[in-house]
């Protein structure tokens, strides 16, 4: 009797075990459903955005192959893509992607349509409210929050080298990989330092009035910090090389260093652009 107690004990344990398993595979395989559909409704409209919009201003044409670049990679994502996470990083490239059409949209002068949800490289990085121009080894940098003749290139907002850089229209894409090695990084930090330092770029203001005149629509970036939102977030070991942010440009520098796959407000929006105490906190 023992023998059979025992026996009905052990089948049933089995047969919770089993049950079990299949429930949490169930759960598992709905989880991967719904975010490989989301990405892939996002992938979609990205690519009518991509294959509709036209332009020959240089702020269009610049704004479509960003987001054309970010189409390819995000179709790649998606095929490759076998868990979460990676349909996930599929999801953040294609709405990276929307954000640079919706920028051409603007440049064309039509409305931009709907908010998109917040890039996670963005977290924290604010955008451009009013056009700064600074020098840097001789040579004019400019940026503001509309596109023009001597901004064409747009950016959705992340960090370059422990920089937030926020969204907005440049004169050219200093953070992108082809600055990333020797020479380039001091460079690349010199014009951060002008462009987003209101003591250096804004002589006779103050850091606060700097700040109020300068930036704008920020996460409060001293609460977060870059050890929340920094690279190592967004690592590169999920997304190709780490923030997937302006990066690819218009050189094709897919896998730069700028989209992190953690998406922990990480350097998916271009750049390695962790936090740093140059740009103080927050809403630029």
């Amino acid at each position: 009797m023992e023998l059979l107690l025992v026996a009905i004990l052990v089948a049933l344990l089995v047969g919770g075990f089993v049950w079990w398993r299949r429930e949490q595979a169930a759960r598992e395989a709905r989880s991967l459903a719904d975010v490989r559909a989301d990405a892939q409704r996002w992938y979609e409209r990205l690519g009518g955005q991509v294959m509709n919009l036209h332009g020959d201003a240089p702020a269009v044409r610049q704004a479509l192959v960003d987001a054309a670049e970010r189409y390819n990679a995000a179709g790649s994502q998606l095929e490759q893509a076998g868990t979460v996470q990676q349909y996930r990083l599929a999801r953040e490239t294609a709405l990276e992607g929307l954000a640079y059409a919706r920028a051409a949209r603007v440049a064309l002068g039509l409305d931009p349509g709907p908010e998109l949800p917040p890039l996670a490289a963005a977290q924290g990085t604010g955008e451009l409210t009013k056009e700064r121009q600074v020098q840097v080894q001789g040579q004019t940098f400019k940026a503001g929050p509309q596109p023009g003749q001597d901004t064409p290139y747009y950016y959705p907002g992340g960090r370059y080298q422990g920089r937030p850089v926020p969204a907005g229209w440049y004169s050219t894409p200093w953070w992108k990989t082809a600055l990333g090695a020797g020479a380039g990084v001091l460079g690349g930090l010199l014009i951060a330092d002008a462009l987003f330092s209101p003591a250096f770029a804004d002589p006779g203001y103050g850091y606060e009035a700097g700040y109020q005149e300068g930036f704008g629509d920020g996460a409060d970036y001293g609460d977060q910090g870059a050890g929340d939102q920094g690279a190592g977030d967004q690592g590169a070991g999920d997304q190709g090389a780490g923030d997937q942010g302006a990066d690819y440009g218009d050189q094709g520098d897919f896998g730069g260093a700028d989209q992190a796959a953690d998406f922990g407000g990480g350097d998916f929006g271009g750049g390695d652009f962790g936090g740093g105490g140059d740009f103080g906190g927050g809403d630029w």
